[in-house]
């Protein structure tokens, strides 16, 4: 019986040390997915007020009518401007896991002006070393955040759709990622730039 009992140290010693390497690898495998680089590539499909803006890269490049139409918008009171935001997100190829991207709280920033927010709820898997896209639309009505004539809310839409060289678009983004060990929210919200704009995406 001494014998046995002498054991059992031994096994809660055992335990303990396993309880702890998993811990570790736990605590290693969240620290790696907030790695995960968010960039915003590309807007699609940008419509002003129903206007393709696509296609012009200032306010005048815009046809009579779209001008028409525009400016009736404009005397209404709104200026609505929706586009699909297309990010790419990548996990490291240094890590080990896969990254399940379930959900992202999101905020759109136009010429540093904090305007729209929204929430991404998709699962996206992430491979390490394979970029991935994360589409989602948007929706805003620019005069309800910027003061301006319509042909300075024009060349904002078109900057931010069109062919023009693009302004400062940036998104701060609070991703929520799925592990092995359950679902994973950044501590804090981080910032992606255009890659047009700001180069490498930056998370502050």
């Amino acid at each position: 019986m001494l014998v046995m009992y002498s054991r059992w140290p031994l096994i809660l010693g055992i335990g303990v040390l396993l309880m702890a390497v998993t811990g570790c690898t736990a605590v290693r495998e969240v620290a790696n997915l907030r790695k995960v680089q968010f960039a915003i590539d590309r807007v699609g499909q940008p419509r002003l007020a129903g206007v393709d803006v696509s296609r012009v890269q200032s306010y005048d490049d815009l046809r009579t009518t779209d001008i028409l139409r525009l400016g009736s918008a404009l005397s209404d009171g709104s200026l609505p401007l929706s586009f699909t935001l297309h990010l790419d997100a990548e996990n490291p190829s240094s890590n080990s896991v896969n990254a399940r991207l379930t959900q992202m709280d999101w905020t759109l920033l136009l010429e540093d002006k904090e305007t729209v927010s929204g929430r991404f709820e998709r699962e996206v898997v992430l491979p390490p070393g394979e970029p991935k896209g994360v589409p989602f639309d948007v929706e805003l009505d620019l005069v309800r955040f910027f003061d301006d004539n319509l042909q300075g809310l024009v060349d904002l839409a078109t900057a931010v759709g069109g062919e023009a060289p693009p302004r400062t678009i940036k998104l701060r983004v609070q991703p929520t990622v799925n592990t092995r060990f359950g679902p994973f929210q950044y501590p804090s919200p981080i910032t992606v730039v255009s890659k047009d704009v700001g180069g490498e995406s930056q998370q502050p």
